[in-house]
């Protein structure tokens, strides 16, 4: 079969002696089909350009956001950066800055707790005296009653001595006497 065949056909069935003929015909098939390639430009439109119109303006949006946040991003990071460094070159005062409180801090609670020490001993020797005091004033009581006891006794066994009362008045007086002369610790 040849391949120009169809085309040999084709122009077979054009009448007589007719190759191209501006009539009404054409001119009606000329505009059909123009107002077919018209509806076909109108429908792609419609279902084709439109959509991917919008598609590629939503991506340019979508890009151009990503860029402006990129934008952002960048300079906060920028930002970030600088910051940084200055914190990098201002460290070694905020160093000392921070040791110097410390030392502050622990020389005032060391002077704190000197001084809760203190406190602590003054109370502790307040309360030392006060039982030392106490403790005299009991054991002076018990030399009281010590003292007193002896005299009983004493006087007791000169009773039973019957004395007269020339001795009992002279030892009475020695026994004052002497009493007086004793110093009471207070």
């Amino acid at each position: 079969m040849d391949l120009n065949q169809p085309l040999i056909t084709l122009l077979s069935a054009t009448p007589p002696g007719r190759v191209f003929g501006l009539d009404f015909q054409t001119l009606v098939t000329i505009g059909l089909q123009m107002l077919s390639v018209g509806f076909l430009a109108w429908m792609l439109t419609k279902l084709m350009y439109k959509p991917v119109l919008e598609f590629m303006q939503k991506r340019t949006e979508r890009i151009q956001n990503q860029f402006h946040r990129a934008r952002v991003e960048m300079d906060t990071a920028e930002a970030l950066t600088a910051e940084y460094e200055r914190k990098l070159a201002n460290i070694h005062k905020e160093r000392d800055a921070i040791l110097d409180e410390a030392r502050k801090t622990g020389a005032e609670n060391g002077r704190q707790l000197v001084a809760e020490a203190k406190k602590e001993a003054d109370a502790m020797r307040t309360r030392a005296s006060a039982h030392i005091e106490l403790e005299k004033e009991r054991v002076q009581a018990e030399m009281r009653l010590a003292i007193i006891e002896v005299s009983a006794a004493m006087t007791a066994k000169f009773m039973a001595r019957a004395i007269d009362k020339s001795v009992h008045d002279k030892l009475f007086d020695e026994t004052m006497a002497e009493l007086e002369d004793v110093v009471w610790r207070s």
